[in-house]
């Protein structure tokens, strides 16, 4: 590397700059030929993924049958933009009492002083701001179009306005421009070496890094709450942890994760580990660790994870502890599969569960949000065939269908970060599980598209048949505490709510704040969010927030208060291997070591 320039004159060398380039060019040309080198065969299933091109075109329709309307949009822009050039004159003159726009409260793209200090770049942001919004209001009130055209064509509007934000930018981004002078243009040469890195990472497609990979080891600073594997199959590994009680509640709790990710999103650290805390509460915790599956289990069908996921892990129990009641959390797409499996067990008069709780999971895909825009048929016929050469689907396709979700976010945050700033990714537990994703088999991943998302058969009494037994979720009477989220885009609390109408049993829904993650742990300790309660549990959504009380904090407590009473008489404490079962390893255990 060239010596760094004198910061006196304030701005970089040019020219080392682009000798630093060069030399990084070549150095990972190998690389960046991966990135561009694009078969043509592939070019056509490239052009349009996502099956948008249909729906633009209706929109596009749309506009035209309506042309005063369309004028009417652009008038309004027009005049927007001529007010924000008067107010941005005044203020110049110093007269600051001119109409702002300001961004959404909680948008960090424009979080820096400079945004709105400097009016060159106040100018720019408002702008940018003005005409996004435009966009969205324009591309959100066409008439005439179909339900699923109209989300279609709103999502990926949005997607495009966030792409074309003025902070993504190297010369419309102040920070960005400060770090370049102050460091002499080391933040761009830093950050190609990460563009570099993170294309390699991606074996030729850009995989940008969130977190530092290597800051994080399963069993040594995540994943570490005692345990052993005491049962394992072709699909999983069941974790039972050591007690830290004298007394535990007689009826075990078992908690199905969802398949897409590791499990250990509830077993992070100890300070937000959600595993350490209900052992710390008296419960015998067993955890399911599902299998980063490869193409020999392609064929696994809902059934197999019914079969070997729910009821052979429920055998497995009893044989560990002697005790045939348990109760369950199942959580995101576990807790679905959770439901139908409470379903199928009801059918056949199986009893052993006694209460079940579910994190974030939906049985009603009506209102799944913005995930369906990624679901039609002609996606899925596409998605299908992805699969068929290898039998899976990477976890990195799903991570970038959640991603997309929150762009801002989980996209374009980091892309700044790591290629204009030329910055490390930070370490963080959370983005360190987001980035461990796990493949899904052909099979089953299908079966739950097209049977929960695309045609809602799992919320229809006899929709679906498991073992040749028709499904009927009415069928569970069984207490259920139903916890969902505010601010979550995965599985969203309308959504989620819709669950509270299809039990036959005692059901307590529960709100929380923040997301689909933070909104699930949030232990107690950090005095973070709040949650709403209704306490009188009414069976309409808007009734049932009506009532509602913010109550400060975790539900942990809310939710442990409720479990209690429903898990038996206090017994002496068991420990992995006092039962039938041998124990296999240690805890986080091999299956969840397997990386993509």
């Amino acid at each position: 590397m060239s010596e760094k320039p004198d910061k006196s004159s304030g701005m970089p060398d040019l020219g080392a700059m682009t000798s630093e380039f060069l030399q990084l060019l070549e150095k990972n040309q190998q690389a960046f030929a991966k990135l561009i080198a694009t078969p043509p065969q592939a070019i056509g299933k490239m052009l349009d993924p996502f099956n948008v091109l249909g729906s633009f075109k209706e929109s596009a329709k749309g506009l035209a049958s309506d042309p005063a309307r369309l004028m009417k949009a652009n008038l309004d822009l027009w005049q927007q933009h001529m007010q924000l050039w008067q107010s941005a004159a005044a203020k110049v003159l110093g007269d600051k009492t001119g109409v702002t726009t300001t961004a959404d409260k909680g948008d960090k793209r424009f979080k820096s002083g400079e945004w709105d200090e400097n009016p060159i770049f106040d100018f720019i942001k408002q702008s940018y701001l003005i005409t996004s919004r435009w966009l969205m209001d324009t591309m959100s009130n066409i008439e005439g179009m179909s339900e699923a055209d109209a989300k279609k064509v709103q999502f990926h509007t949005k997607q495009l306005a966030d792409a074309m934000s003025p902070s993504n930018f190297l010369l419309t981004n102040p920070d960005v421009i400060k770090a370049t002078i102050d460091s002499g243009g080391q933040n761009l040469v830093r950050g190609m070496q990460n563009l570099a890195r993170d294309i390699k990472a991606g074996d030729g497609k850009l995989k940008i890094a969130m977190t530092d990979e290597n800051a994080f080891e399963l069993g040594v600073n995540v994943a570490t709450t005692p345990g052993k594997i005491v049962y394992q199959n072709d699909i999983l590994q069941l974790i039972q942890y050591e007690p830290t009680t004298e007394e535990v509640y007689r009826r075990p709790l078992v908690i199905f994760p969802p398949w897409i990710n590791k499990y250990y999103i509830l077993d992070l650290q100890p300070e937000n580990s959600f595993v350490r805390w209900a052992v710390g509460h008296g419960y015998t915790v067993f955890v399911v660790s599902w299998v980063n599956p490869d193409q020999k289990l392609s064929g696994k069908t809902m059934e197999d994870y019914l079969n070997e996921g729910v009821l052979e892990t429920l055998d497995a129990v009893e044989a560990a502890t002697g005790e045939s009641e348990v109760n369950l959390i199942g959580y995101c797409i576990g807790g679905t599969l959770t439901g139908a499996a409470l379903a199928y067990m009801a059918a056949k008069k199986d009893e052993r569960v006694k209460a079940t709780t579910f994190f974030a999971a939906q049985m009603d895909f009506s209102e799944a949000g913005d995930l369906k825009v990624f679901i039609d048929e002609k996606q899925l016929d596409s998605l299908e065939e992805q699969m068929a050469e290898t039998g899976y689907l990477e976890g990195s396709a799903m991570s970038t269908a959640f991603n997309l979700l929150r762009s801002n976010d989980l996209i374009w945050s980091s892309y700044v970060n790591n290629y204009l700033l030329g910055k490390d990714p930070m370490k963080f537990d959370l983005l360190y599980w987001n980035a461990d994703a796990t493949r899904m088999p052909r099979a089953l991943h299908m079966f739950y598209l097209r049977e929960c998302y695309l045609k809602n058969n799992l919320a229809k009494p006899g929709g679906i048949s498991l073992n040749d037994t028709p499904i009927d979720l009415g069928k569970v009477t069984m207490p259920i505490y139903l916890q969902s989220a505010r601010e979550d885009h995965i599985a969203p609390y309308p959504s989620v709510f819709k669950a509270k109408n299809l039990f036959s049993g005692p059901v307590r829904f529960m709100l929380a704040g923040s997301g689909h993650i933070a909104g699930v742990i949030n232990p107690p300790c950090a005095n973070k969010y709040n949650y709403w309660m209704n306490e009188e549990q009414p069976d309409d959504l808007d009734a049932w927030l009506a009532g509602a009380e913010s109550r400060p904090g975790s539900w942990w407590d809310d939710w442990n208060t409720w479990l209690a009473p429903l898990s038996g008489e206090m017994v002496a404490a068991r420990k992995p291997g006092d039962g039938e079962l041998d124990i296999i390893e240690d805890a986080p255990g091999s299956y969840a070591k397997i990386k993509s």
